[in-house]
């Protein structure tokens, strides 16, 4: 019998603490949102996997250990209010929910907004929004106190940057090579922002994000 309480253990101690996720209560969400609720149930056993949960329409879920990185980047306040682009299964946007007071998330399929919005129900999560929008007609200004791509960027673009208030934070991975930037974008003023480089890693773009030019001879 799969053991889930054993599975969950072993995810937050040898693949999120591994990747120096120490924050407690970055520890606590990963531990407390049942991620078993939110995969499809054909993969319920692959849950708590250091392996990419193929979700439908090529998307997939992300890491634990990759989730762990991103929330503790983010350093999110219980009073602060988060933007997920790209719901996927709605865990990340729940953990966003344990550590924010309200958290907006949105995805192009709408059968991944409706199978989030039953996930943050069934397992208590009420401070999460889930809506079905293009995140590329993103029209928000100084809006946001955080805010997660959870997919990337082949070619930076200012829409999210501008959607922070000042103090607010982003997380992006940036590039269109096998290994991306992950970046910590902070907004320090009104027409201000600093960019720190965190760690590389994999993430498929988001769909309809602007591509690379390309030479033509």
């Amino acid at each position: 019998m799969f053991d889930v309480q054993f599975a969950r253990r072993q995810m937050i101690e040898q693949q999120v603490r591994a990747w120096e996720v120490l924050d407690p209560r970055v520890l606590e969400a990963l531990q407390q949102v049942p991620r078993e609720e939110y995969v499809p149930g054909a993969y319920r056993e692959m849950a708590f996997a250091d392996t990419a949960v193929p979700l439908g329409h090529g998307q997939s879920m992300l890491s634990p250990m990759l989730e762990g990185r991103i929330l503790q980047a983010l350093e999110i306040q219980p009073h602060e209010y988060a933007l997920e682009v790209g719901t996927g299964s709605g865990f990340f946007a729940a953990c966003l929910g344990r550590l924010a007071r309200s958290v907006r998330t949105i995805d192009l399929f709408a059968d991944f907004t409706g199978a989030a919005r039953a996930a943050f129900e069934r397992t208590g999560i009420h401070n999460v929004v889930a809506a079905t929008a293009d995140a590329m007609q993103l029209a928000e200004r100084e809006t946001y106190d955080v805010i997660a791509l959870t997919g990337s960027l082949p070619v930076y673009v200012e829409r999210f940057e501008q959607a922070l208030r000042i103090g607010g934070r982003l997380f992006v991975a940036v590039g269109s090579g096998p290994l991306l930037e992950g970046l910590r974008v902070t907004r320090t003023g009104p027409s201000d922002w600093s960019r720190e480089t965190l760690f590389e890693t994999g993430m498929p773009a988001l769909i309809n994000a602007p591509e690379p030019s390309r030479f033509v001879f």
